[in-house]
């Protein structure tokens, strides 16, 4: 999980969400927002609308890889995510900022579940079943945003043996319960993910010896640069950077790195 670079709207593309939105703005009562932005969202989210076949495009452009979710990195994320879920922050909607592209694994398993820190502790603002439809407790985001925040300021990512995310050792208490929540809510550890993490730290290590090779026997800048360029667009874009962060720790990639250090800024 890496900060994603937000490409930006051209403006007719902008004036078409805030217009959306205003309708949500203009509903009414809390209640009538979140019933009128869940309606709305639903007409207008689709490819054939011209606002979001720019926005899903736009939001492609900021995926890791070939259009990997913004959270795993792993499936192809072709769903619209409010990182502020709809359902509680009818005002968040149509606000460019809120979306990234996730799978439908991280976007079901996520939901509406969303905390925030306020008064110094996480706390719960998930709207269950049932419950009545009242504004959440005023806090910020629990979840680390990965539109406006590093991530790797908040996770390590284990790369010799486990590949598990774990919080750093340097975090302070909310930073690090907002490490813990971020790892569980979406479910960043399962199974599937470690696989594919090791699986991924193995074709960049081979990749990356493929490049040395063909350095050292010459070859013209034209095939470095098209190698090069095929690390830096592989999955799992955060295992390489733990690669480059952790490569002191590791004795095969203190060699590679020493080897070929042009590779720390790829």
């Amino acid at each position: 999980m890496l900060h994603l670079d937000d490409p930006g709207l051209d403006t007719t593309t902008a004036r078409g969400l805030r217009d959306y939105q205003c309708k949500v703005d203009n509903a009414g009562s809390y209640p009538e927002q979140v019933a009128t932005g869940k309606r709305l969202f639903e007409r207008y989210k689709h490819r054939t609308n011209r606002v979001f076949k720019v926005v899903r495009t736009r939001l492609a452009d900021m995926c890791p890889g070939a259009q990997r979710c913004g959270y795993c990195e792993d499936s192809v994320g072709d769903e619209v995510e409010h990182i502020k879920p709809k359902d509680l922050y009818p005002q968040q909607v149509f606000v460019w900022e809120n979306y990234l592209f996730a799978c439908g694994q991280c976007n079901g398993g996520k939901n509406n579940r969303f905390s925030v820190i306020s008064r110094g502790r996480l706390r719960d603002v998930t709207r269950r079943r049932n419950d009545p439809i009242r504004r959440p407790e005023a806090g910020s985001p629990a979840l680390i945003n990965p539109r406006d925040e590093d991530p790797l300021a908040f996770f390590d990512l284990e790369i010799t043996e486990t590949f598990v995310f774990l919080p750093r050792m340097d975090l302070s208490g909310i930073d690090e319960q907002r490490a813990h929540y971020t790892i569980d809510t979406l479910k960043l550890n399962r199974d599937v993910l470690l696989a594919a993490r090791r699986e991924a730290y193995g074709a960049y290590r081979a990749r990356l010896f493929e490049y040395r090779q063909r350095r050292d026997n010459g070859a013209s800048e034209t095939a470095l640069r098209k190698r090069s360029n095929a690390i830096m667009t592989s999955a799992h874009p955060t295992v390489w950077r733990e690669m480059q962060r952790q490569r002191s720790l590791v004795d095969e990639l203190r060699e590679l790195f020493s080897d070929v250090p042009e590779a720390l800024s790829w």
